[in-house]
């Protein structure tokens, strides 16, 4: 298919994405990327108490914690 006919599809607000190969897509900006940060100790304990209650580990609620606050402060 030319990009003439699939910018007509999106364009007409046609159904396009059959006619994409998603195999090899990729979501920009989502790449894992490690940094360093240090906690005073009481911080390391209530990460692990809070994310034993919810048994997933420390660096997933890590994640998850400011993931949420992001999307809080880009809301406001």
């Amino acid at each position: 298919m030319k990009a003439e006919e699939l910018d007509e599809l999106f364009d007409n607000g046609d159904d396009f994405i059959p006619h994409l190969d998603l195999s090899t897509a990729k979501r920009i900006g989502t790449q894992p990327k490690k940094i360093n940060v240090d906690f005073p100790e009481w911080v390391i304990n209530a990460l692990d108490i809070e994310a034993k209650k919810i048994g997933v580990t420390r660096q997933s609620i890590i994640k998850v914690w400011i993931s949420e606050r992001l999307k809080s402060e880009q809301a406001s």
